[in-house]
């Protein structure tokens, strides 16, 4: 199963807390005016990536944990969460993953869903340019939620953050 890469940053501190390895997945319709990153857009940029090459590069570094972003990762579901099960299965990192999708619409679409049983925390919404925000911490404007998937989060929480319970 391949995945069409934009980028890799190793060791990067912008995308979620600590370490990070940053999968920068190419294809995004979302188009956000402002977005920081629109040569993201592009579903040709970048080049495939079998996912068994991205797990090795991941699990190469013991340090860091893992951030799935880009474009937008939930445009290439299949093969993110083949990834995602698998560093689940085979390492102890956690899993962020941005997206421009709600997490009410991923819910709500068969399609899009699956990834979520593998993320530790999604980041949602759209980044809205009226809204830019500077002082957020992971995103770009207020609209868009830090969400812990699988319960509370740590005691070492980010402002802005919302457990999945207070959703429902």
């Amino acid at each position: 199963m391949r995945i069409r890469v934009l980028d890799i940053l190793h060791q990067t501190m912008a995308d979620g807390p600590g370490f990070r390895t940053a999968i920068y997945c190419a294809g995004c319709s979302h188009a956000c005016k402002g977005c920081h990153n629109p040569q993201s857009w592009d579903f040709n940029a970048g080049k495939w990536m079998e996912v068994d090459e991205l797990l090795e590069i991941i699990k190469a570094d013991s340090m860091s944990n893992v951030s799935f972003s880009g474009g937008d990762p939930f445009y290439q579901v299949p093969a993110f969460t083949e990834l995602a099960r698998r560093i689940k299965q085979e390492t102890n990192k956690t899993i962020w993953c941005w997206t421009g999708f709600t997490l009410e619409q991923i819910q709500a679409n068969p399609a899009l869903s699956p990834m979520l049983e593998y993320l530790d925390v999604l980041v949602d919404g759209p980044f809205i340019l009226e809204q830019r925000d500077t002082s957020l911490l992971f995103r770009g404007s207020p609209n868009q939620r830090i969400i812990y998937l699988h319960g509370a989060p740590p005691s070492d929480d980010i402002p802005g953050t919302v457990p999945l319970e207070k959703l429902r």
